[in-house]
């Protein structure tokens, strides 16, 4: 059986750790969409993993760990990430390959990410500022992307990159005013990247075909939040790829007919980082209470995250259009102590009721939420391990969510570690 796991809301769900539950039962993980912008957290014992560009199986050391070709590759970000698992014993020789087709990221990226959203001001989308959608606009304006594979060819690459870095300096020059970056310091820096990362770069659809033909089972990780989506998220404040299971088909050659399971990933209230509509925010005493017990930082970015009800409109969306099959609801300890839990069933907009999820951003920014209001409860929920002995108000909380989101509910994380876990 072959899995696929993806956020549903805005990013920040909590898929690191169930992918990491899940990778005991895989050969592979596949990371197939997204950058460094993503950061996935995984705590083992008294051991924390914060990746960004890693698949999260990297932390089982006898998974196979596939960056795919829908991913954008920041080689710097990369090779901290291998250092820092080799450091703790993990060593990733001969379990890690990168496909030559993955689009890599350079520093007139992240310089290109950092000008636009200056020059935006009030009106930025709100980016990492990582250089992730520059380099996915490369890629599909094709002339001056460079890929992994064009790092097993330094020869060929230095002619590229002069002829990039001399548009890129143009375009920077007339645009914002912005000095010139220097082709000869990005070339250094990408011989030290082909040295160390060229004997993991390989044609990575090639070998999760054969690994399918062998039966293998595989685990297809995704990055960001469905909500996020480049095609079906709130746009213009997105991501730049797509970030729901859509994603898995061109994200790395696997058709979706070999995915057997696809699990969505849920926290038990919403997050957002960055700007865009957000209609079960609570910029207020709540959410601050929600933010602090959270720990609603963004893993990559450090920035305070938005907080708020549990929006099920949004996730019954995502979870259609991703075709998932079940729901794991994380973070559910962290909704003890409110007197009364707020559920988002369906949206006001322009005097009418919808509960069809509006991914226009002007429509949905217009959206006030209707919400069913239920009990809470006071009971810490960390030590549980069985659905039966959460509190009633708990129990009644999370069939009140599977009820509007029409798919079942099958895992509820009650606190960050592997075994903190109730499994229904």
């Amino acid at each position: 059986m072959n899995f696929c796991v993806v956020g549903l809301q805005w990013g920040d769900e909590g898929k690191g750790k169930v992918v990491d539950i899940l990778a005991e039962k895989a050969d592979i993980v596949v990371r197939y969409g997204g950058g460094a912008n993503a950061g996935h957290t995984v705590i083992i014992g008294e051991t924390k993993f914060a990746l960004h560009l890693m698949p999260s199986g990297a932390v089982r050391p006898n998974t196979t760990c596939v960056i795919a070709n829908g991913v954008v590759v920041d080689p710097a970000v990369l090779l901290e990430e291998i250092a820092g698992l080799e450091a703790k014993n993990l060593n990733l020789k001969g379990r890690l390959w990168i496909s030559a087709c993955a689009h890599v990221v350079l520093d007139y990226h992240k310089l290109e990410d950092r000008l636009r959203e200056e020059a935006l001001g009030a009106g930025k989308i709100g980016t990492t500022a990582r250089g992730i959608g520059p380099c996915y606009a490369d890629k599909t304006g094709r002339s001056f992307a460079v890929r992994m594979g064009d790092l097993l060819d330094m020869a060929a690459l230095k002619q590229k990159l002069e002829h990039i870095v001399a548009y890129k300096n143009k375009l920077f020059s007339a645009l914002y005013n912005a000095a010139p970056i220097s082709c000869n310091e990005i070339y250094q820096k990408c011989l030290d990247y082909s040295k160390k990362l060229g004997p993991y770069i390989c044609n990575t659809t090639e070998l999760l075909h054969k690994a399918l033909d062998e039966k293998k089972t595989i685990l297809f990780e995704g990055a960001q939040g469905s909500l996020l989506d480049i095609d079906h998220g709130t746009f213009p404040f997105v991501t730049s790829s797509n970030a729901s299971a859509l994603g898995l088909g061109p994200g790395c050659g696997v058709p979706p007919q070999q995915i057997q399971r696809l699990i969505g990933v849920v926290k038990a209230y919403t997050t957002r980082v960055g700007s865009g509509p957000f209609p079960s925010e609570q910029d207020n005493a709540i959410g601050q209470r929600i933010r602090d017990k959270g720990h609603e930082y963004g893993t990559t970015t450090g920035r305070p995250r938005r907080c708020g009800w549990f929006d099920a409109v949004a996730v019954r969306y995502s979870a259609a259009i991703s075709g998932i099959t079940d729901i794991a609801m994380m973070h559910l300890d962290t909704l003890a102590e409110h007197e009364e839990l707020n559920i988002c069933h369906a949206y006001q907009i322009d005097g009418k009721t919808t509960d069809f999820f509006p991914a226009d951003s002007n429509l949905l920014a217009r959206a006030q939420c209707v919400y069913q209001t239920v009990p809470g409860w006071k009971d810490d929920l960390s030590g549980i391990s069985r659905f039966e002995d959460l509190p009633q108000t708990a129990q009644n909380y999370v069939k009140t969510v599977e009820k509007i989101i029409r798919v079942p509910i099958k895992m509820i994380g009650v606190g960050p570690r592997r075994t903190q876990v109730i499994y229904r």
